[in-house]
């Protein structure tokens, strides 16, 4: 064999065990826990009397073959391998046994996702998540949906809530703000700000409140004026903090915020 040949014999060897290793690295960081509900996948190498197919139940047991329950809740598969291993020759049973548990189904580790989705829902979250994997995975915002997302999360005894401009995060490129989602997370997107329109615009009616939108460009989301609509005095209905209804005369070139009532005048000439 020349030194060429054997170069790269030892390149393509050295490669392959490069891929192998990041591989097995990389599944490892992404192993969830075990909880109830769970369904899992046990095999003994050489033994395959004892392979078996079982659902973690609401206590964290499982029942295998020759050891009874056995307790896997809160481990990762890994651990839950080396348990059962250790198990396995703590009793006399096997020497040195090589066991590999593999997850069919993570049903206890789930997010909860509601509100304008495509499909509202649970999902379930094997490994690292992020809060858009899981808006892709129910199908995404709904057109009417809005940018800003709601995640609601249990900490104990208490919840916390962040609120992400999935918008500004996406135009910033801050993914920061995209957050590794947990099990029983709930995400909730609220449907967009709307304003309203009505007098003599073409057509009058809810609309979505787009960002920094001025009045004039509301006028154009309406059709524009009628023949008989004047742009002089405007009038816009407003809440104020407390909830008082204010009526504001404004300019084409003011801002709309959300509930916004515009008011299109006739003219008098």
């Amino acid at each position: 064999m020349n030194k060429t040949k054997l170069l790269w014999l030892i390149l393509i060897f050295v490669l392959s065990w490069m891929i192998f290793v990041g591989s097995a690295v990389a599944g490892k960081l992404k192993e969830s826990v075990i909880g109830p509900g769970d369904t899992l996948k046990i095999f003994v190498y050489g033994h395959p009397d004892l392979a078996t197919d079982t659902k973690v139940s609401e206590t964290g047991n499982i029942t295998f073959p020759l050891l009874g329950e056995v307790f896997v809740g809160g481990l990762t598969p890994s651990a839950a391998e080396r348990k059962i291993v250790n198990l396995l020759e703590s009793r006399d049973i096997l020497r040195k046994p090589q066991v590999n548990v593999f997850a069919a189904s993570l049903q206890s580790q789930m997010v909860s996702v509601l509100g304008y989705v495509r499909n509202q829902g649970r999902y379930p979250i094997e490994g690292k998540r992020s809060l858009t994997d899981i808006l892709a995975m129910a199908g995404g915002i709904m057109p009417d949906g809005g940018e800003v997302v709601t995640l609601i999360r249990s900490d104990g005894d208490k919840s916390t809530k962040e609120v992400i401009d999935v918008l500004e995060m996406i135009r910033s490129s801050d993914l920061t703000r995209n957050l590794i989602v947990r099990s029983d997370d709930l995400i909730y997107v609220e449907r967009a700000p709307r304003f309203y329109i009505y007098g003599e615009v073409q057509r009058a009616g809810a609309y979505r409140l787009e960002r920094n939108m001025t009045v004039m460009q509301a006028l154009s989301v309406g059709g524009g004026l009628t023949q008989r609509g004047t742009e002089r005095g405007l009038r816009i209905q407003r809440r104020d903090a407390e909830g008082n209804l204010q009526i504001l005369t404004v300019n084409s070139s003011d801002w709309v915020q959300p509930d916004d009532v515009i008011y299109i005048k006739e003219s008098l000439f």
